[in-house]
């Protein structure tokens, strides 16, 4: 797979503050803990030194007591402090990711069939997964992380310029490579971040193709099992990989660091030294406080690194979030009520071209669909039926021409209102894995338990499901592989009858299936077409020879058209189709 540009140097850091914005209150709150703790957090040394330099010379006891107490008082009220900073940065944190899943579940279910058609199953599931399940120590974290090493850092920094300002220089001079070096590393990082997230996409790929049922079936019929471990094994590897470099990425520069970081007391020691008015409790305190900033210091840094090879991540779930939705609600939508539609279709010179160029899939189709009748459509494999069809649903909109419901364009109807007048029975029926009550329920949430199983009696499943282990509550399996090809047929017709629409898109709906079971759904299909529009395409006689009106494509276009009686008297394409 080609690796893709790095997205992180397209993403800006206001967009990444705007995640934050809506808990701006929450934030203040955190900040004011923190800026607390921190300061709180400096008063420790300065009693040291009073203990040193005034109480033990003295053998001053009460004064002893008092810094002692003191001294504890300041150790558990920063641990309260700290506790509520991590309480406050954890809420805010969940919440964000949160937000980040739902936004891109959401916008990921207002993409066109085309999209998921052009990506790899599994891709989707490794970036609400992968990528944003890896951003939450981030986003939990980073924040109140940095603002309370941010806020001791400099609050330590001006207690140490407090007590020595000669001291204050040299531990600036001996840190300033820090900071160089860490924005080093950051860089590195970010880059094995991003080729590390596309190996876990590999990898969840990998997954979906070869554990789906489908894809176990296939594997162990071609035998190929040991070329897909030899496949995993080879991604796992390279993920391995990936993650060591990712977690040792700069670790001889940190040590080096962490070397000149060890350093810096012994050259405090030696300015002291040459400070003759430096007392010893200074000394103590200030070498205390030096080892106080090193901490933050390092932990800035250390979430500097974090944040900036995060930015890999962030690209890649807001390059999601940025993917333009092809099929929409209009701006200004014509609102219908469903229960007064009256079902009558019309294709007006539709034309359908793919991306890529080529020949037109379906090239100025005009046909006329009265309401409660209903329309076959026949053709060889590749005449653009399903495509046509495909059209009604609005599961792609066409490049030119339209195609209107009662004479109003599909295009300015809600998503909602056209999905509650279309019904679509497809040959691949798709049963979620619950049971059989929540698969009917799923097309009208409101159904009851008698509204489900009259919908199962006429599609005639209903026998079929009471005779199952926990009847409507038997769990169908994974994709309904449990049931046979008419069985799910049935279900699926079941679940279309629950929702009762105008308009019903047969696309090939009885083709997979014998003889015997497609006369058993053809009944609960004739039960189901009863009164609505229905365009149904198929490649069986039995199936079209009822229909209202007749349309073979080739290539796209409309060549005949009339019913059965007459098509067969043009011997035509028609007839040639049939025989």
């Amino acid at each position: 797979m080609t690796e893709p540009a790095d997205p992180a140097h397209r993403v800006p850091l206001r967009r990444l503050g705007g995640l934050f914005a809506p808990h701006w209150p929450a934030l203040v709150l955190m900040l004011t803990v923190t800026v607390a703790t921190s300061v709180v957090g400096t008063v420790s040394p300065f009693l040291v030194r009073a203990v040193i330099d005034t109480a033990l010379p003295r053998r001053d006891l009460a004064l002893l007591y008092q810094l002692g107490a003191g001294l504890v008082a300041v150790a558990a009220l920063v641990a309260v402090l700290s506790m509520l900073q991590g309480w406050i940065s954890s809420r805010v944190g969940l919440r964000i990711m949160h937000r980040l899943r739902t936004e891109v579940f959401a916008h990921l279910q207002r993409q066109s069939l085309a999209f998921f058609t052009r990506t790899r199953a599994g891709e989707v599931q490794s970036r609400i997964a992968n990528d944003v399940g890896g951003l939450q120590n981030v986003i939990t974290s980073a924040a109140s992380s940095a603002a309370l090493q941010l806020t001791t850092a400099v609050a330590v920094a001006v207690a140490m310029a407090a007590l020595s300002w000669r001291l204050m220089l040299i531990s600036l001079v001996m840190t300033t490579p820090a900071v160089l070096v860490t924005r080093q590393v950051a860089a590195l990082r970010r880059r094995i971040l991003s080729q590390r997230q596309l190996a876990y996409e590999d990898l969840t790929v990998t997954v979906e193709e070869s554990l789906s049922v489908n894809g176990i079936q296939l594997i162990k019929t071609l035998g190929t099992g040991p070329g897909q471990v030899a496949r995993f094994t080879e991604i796992s590897t390279r993920l391995v990989d990936l993650e060591l470099r990712a977690q040792l990425t700069g670790r001889w520069r940190m040590v080096a660091l962490n070397v000149l970081f060890s350093a810096i007391p012994a050259m405090i020691y030696v300015g002291a030294g040459y400070a003759e008015t430096t007392t010893i409790g200074t000394v103590v305190a200030f070498t205390g406080l030096q080892s106080a900033l090193l901490q933050p210091m390092m932990g800035l840094l250390n979430t500097g690194a974090m944040v900036s090879s995060s930015l890999a991540l962030f690209g890649r779930v807001f390059e999601y979030l940025d993917l333009p939705v092809e099929i929409d609600d209009p701006a200004d939508p014509v609102r219908i009520d469903p229960a007064t539609v009256t079902g009558r279709l019309r294709f007006e010179d539709v034309t359908v071209a793919y991306p890529g160029g080529g020949p037109a899939a379906v090239a100025g189709v005009t046909i006329d669909v009265p309401a409660g009748t209903t329309l076959a459509v026949v053709g060889e494999t590749g005449a653009g039926k399903s495509t046509l069809a495909s059209l009604v649903p609005r599961l792609r909109d066409p490049t030119g021409g339209r195609v209107t419901l009662d004479g109003i364009d599909l295009r300015d109807l809600t998503l909602a209102d056209l999905a509650a007048t279309v019904g679509v029975v497809s040959q691949e029926t798709y049963l979620l894995h619950g049971t059989v009550r929540d698969n009917l329920r799923s097309a009208r949430p409101a159904a009851t338990d008698a509204e489900i199983e009259a919908a199962a009696t006429a599609a005639q499943i209903h026998d079929l499901i009471t005779g199952l282990p926990h009847g409507y509550d038997t769990v169908v399996g994974s994709r309904g592989h449990r049931f046979s090809g008419g069985e799910r047929q049935r279900i699926a017709i079941a679940r279309t009858l629950l929702r009762d629409p105008r308009v019903l898109v047969l696309d090939e709906a009885t083709s997979a299936l014998d003889t015997a079971t497609e006369r058993a759904v053809q009944q609960a299909f004739d039960l189901l077409t009863q009164g609505r529009t229905t365009i149904t395409i198929a490649h069986r006689l039995s199936t079209v020879r009822n229909a209202d009106q007749i349309v073979v494509l080739d290539h796209g276009r409309v060549v005949e058209t009339g019913t059965h009686a007459s098509l067969l008297g043009y011997n035509g394409r028609y007839t040639a189709f049939l025989t």
